[in-house]
């Protein structure tokens, strides 16, 4: 396993797992074996909802588990493969399979996998505007999805308590849903102390799920 997912995923197992009150090693034990196995992408991923399906106290983060199953793929098992697989039918088909699953923390590792590469420090203005590419006319897909945040990002300049009053006006159905706050509060502080996340926490509407995608964005980008 790629070693920032690995610090991802046991930060954010062990936050939930604190939080809910519920135990955490058979799952972890469980996913990383489904991460390391010598298996195609699907297969893999096959084997992570099994693991899943069977801890189902676990179940709020399956979808960010994709993401990082994804990330992993990308930092780690591409290496194994032919130079050109991302431009493969094989790929292609995977990509098709897969449109209904996980969430925009995706995008979120990958834009960190790019900061990590180029040695810079990662911020939202950078992340929206030359990464997404929100301004540009045919990324206004992009540009929706994150409207919440591109009109709120003075938020980088406030507090946690600032955060998750705007996170809060966030509809269910949207994409950014119970991502807003943990994506946001990251460019505001991407490394926080104990107190800090404690606050964090403190603020949360969905404190279990909200302090572990924190978690694992913030460790993620360690």
């Amino acid at each position: 396993m790629d070693i920032k997912v690995k610090k991802a995923v046991e930060a954010g197992v062990n936050t939930y797992a604190n939080l809910e009150k519920i135990e955490a090693a058979a799952f972890q034990k469980a996913i990383e074996l489904a991460f390391d196995a010598e298996a195609a992408f699907m297969n893999k991923l096959e084997q992570v909802d099994t693991v899943f399906d069977d801890h189902q106290s676990f179940e709020e983060l399956r979808e960010v588990f994709f993401d990082l199953l994804m990330i992993n793929f990308f930092a780690e098992d591409v290496q194994k493969l032919e130079e050109d697989y991302l431009d493969s039918e094989e790929w292609e088909a995977i990509e098709e399979d897969t449109l209904d699953r996980g969430t925009e923390l995706l995008n979120v590792f990958l834009y960190l996998k790019e900061c990590a590469d180029d040695k810079i420090a990662p911020e939202l203005e950078d992340y929206l505007k030359e990464f997404l590419l929100v301004e540009e006319d045919e990324f206004q897909d992009e540009y929706r999805i994150y409207e919440k945040i591109i009109a709120n990002q003075i938020l980088v300049e406030s507090d946690y308590s600032e955060i998750a009053k705007v996170s809060a006006t966030v509809h269910d159905e949207d994409e950014l849903y119970e991502l807003f706050n943990p994506i946001v509060s990251f460019f505001y502080e991407p490394n926080p102390s104990s107190d800090q996340l404690a606050e964090f926490t403190e603020h949360a509407s969905n404190k279990s799920l909200e302090t572990a995608l924190y978690q694992i964005i913030t460790n993620f980008n360690k």
